[in-house]
Formats: C-alpha cells, sequence, structure tokens
C-alpha cells in the first residue's frame, strides 16, 4: 500500500464483468478530475495469442489436460507485482497493451492477439487503476494482494459466470458450447486455486446472485439481466462505511450480516458511485497531505 502513489485493482475472472466496472470507475475518475494510470491485466499474459495456442497443445500432448491463463507458468506475476511495487514507491512503471482484436491493434500496426512494446507510465497520475485476472493473486513467493490500495472483487455467482462465458464466447468468438465448456473444465484446477483464493483478500466484494433459475447453466438460451438479479456487497472491514445513508440511496437494499448489503442487480453501477467515491476522496486526500508534508 503506498500513501503518496494509491492503487485500485479489480479482479475477477473471464466474462465476470470487471469492464463495466472499469468503465464506472473512469466516470468516477473524470468527475472528480482524477488522473489515473490504466493497466489491463491481459498485458501481463506470458504468451500472446499464437504462442499460448502452441504452448497449450505441448502440455495436452504431455498429458497436462488443465493447462490454462489462469495460472503461474502462463502469466508474468513477478511482473505485475514489480509494477504494484515500483508504482507504489515512485509513481512509476513499466506496461504495455494486449491488442485483443484488429481495432485495438490496427493504431499498431500490428496483428490482433499480440503485445505492444513495453513502455513508460505516464508520468504526473495520481492513482494506478488495474482491471484483470490477478489483481489480488497470492502465489509463493509472489503477493500482489498486499500491495492495492483499494482491492475490489467482482464475483457473479458461478453458474452465472458460466452463461456468460457461454454467450460471450459463441457470440464474438465463435465458439461452439462444447468448446466453452472444455475450457471451463480445463481451467477449473487453477480457477480454483489462483482465482477463487482473491476474494478472501479483496476489501470489497460485488457479487451478482441471478433470481431466476440458472440450474443448467450449458442449456440456458439468455442471460440474466440485472433487473433479475440481486446484488451482494461484502466489505472485509465495515468500519467507517455509512450503512444507514447507503440503504436510504439504494431502494430495495437490506443488511443481510454486519458486513454485508443486498441490493437490486439493477443498481450496481449506483452502488459503486456511492461507495467508491469517498473512498478516492480519502485516498487523493491523503495523498495529497503526504507531499504537503515533505
Amino acid at each position: 500500500m503506498s500513501t503518496k502513489h494509491p492503487i485500485i485493482a479489480i479482479t475477477g475472472s473471464s466474462g465476470a464483468g470487471t469492464t463495466s466496472v472499469t468503465r464506472t470507475f473512469s466516470e468516477i475518475f473524470r468527475r472528480e478530475g482524477v488522473v489515473a494510470a490504466f493497466v489491463e491485466g491481459d498485458s501481463f499474459h506470458r504468451y500472446d495469442r499464437q504462442q499460448m495456442r502452441k504452448r497449450m497443445a505441448e502440455e495436452i500432448a504431455k498429458g497436462n489436460q488443465h493447462f490454462s491463463h489462469f495460472s503461474p507458468e502462463s502469466n508474468l506475476f513477478e511482473d505485475l507485482e514489480a509494477l504494484f511495487e515500483k508504482y507504489g514507491s515512485s509513481g512509476s512503471g513499466r506496461i504495455r497493451k494486449y491488442l485483443h482484436d484488429q481495432a485495438e491493434a490496427a493504431p499498431y500496426q500490428q496483428e490482433p492477439g499480440t503485445f505492444t512494446e513495453w513502455a513508460d507510465l505516464p508520468a504526473g497520475t495520481d492513482l494506478l487503476f488495474y482491471e484483470g485476472l490477478h489483481g489480488g493473486v497470492v502465489a509463493d513467493p509472489i503477493n500482489v494482494a498486499r500491495h492495492p490500495d483499494l482491492l475490489v472483487g467482482v464475483v457473479p455467482v458461478i453458474n452465472l459466470e458460466w452463461i456468460q462465458k457461454l454467450h460471450r464466447d459463441k457470440t464474438s468468438r465463435g465458439y461452439s458450447t462444447e468448446a466453452v465448456t472444455d475450457t471451463v473444465l480445463r481451467r477449473m484446477p487453477d480457477y480454483i486455486k489462483y482465482i477463487v483464493p482473491q476474494f478472501s483478500e479483496t476489501h470489497v466484494n460485488f457479487q451478482r446472485v441471478p433470481i431466476v433459475d440458472t440450474s443448467n447453466p450449458f442449456i440456458s438460451r439468455t442471460i440474466p439481466t440485472a433487473d433479475e438479479s440481486m446484488l451482494v456487497i461484502r466489505f472485509r472491514n465495515p468500519r467507517g462505511i455509512d450503512f444507514p445513508y447507503l440503504l436510504s440511496m439504494l431502494s430495495g437494499s437490506f443488511m443481510s450480516r454486519a458486513n454485508t448489503m443486498v441490493c437490486p442487480g439493477g443498481k450496481m453501477e449506483l452502488a459503486m458511485q456511492l461507495i467508491f467515491t469517498p473512498m478516492i476522496w480519502r485516498l487523493i486526500e491523503r495523498k495529497r497531505q503526504a507531499f504537503a508534508a515533505e
């Protein structure tokens, strides 16, 4: 954690909704005049798209049916922790971009599925903002989770996560249901070992729970909408959280535990605005005070 150079990290598995959360934070930053250095978790994959396919084929040939994007073997965990540590101490660091599709790749005159060259972060940023798979990963000796000043988990219940992945991969990537199911099964050991434990490290978790039948996610024709869901918000340390105010602003909400709110799924963006805006204020004010005291 860093007083002068704070870090916010959003962590969640593929298809969990972290991209939507990033849009909400971007709006808060814009409104509050906060300059953020944005870091995409995919840029810390160890292999580009073609290299990953080759490596996966090699692992399968050796009998390893569970090689995945979630593991230390396929990610630069050490580089991610080094970035967090350097930014926290000096407000600097080096990043690159993973170019997912043709639209992202065209400005760089590269092929989709490749990385840009490493480059310095812009100078003079107020904070670093990470969004990806491993913002709170712990894999001895790596401990990324100890660095963020605010670590947020985005966690649909597992059946909803599978439904979202099925629909995304079938629609945007042209995969079959069988292919997506194989991916889910292949990733499961690493999901349990490296993704799930992060949500015990987070300061706040947002978990969307459908209130429609998702008992067989592999035949679901539609993704449950926000209005067909409830949102469970768990605070690791509820001290300083103004629950009466939040409950008054989020109609239909209630407390299920002393540190846990439940609100309608359609109010997720509003809930994040209400919860995280004062947290960001505090991080920026603490930063200003630290520099003023020099």
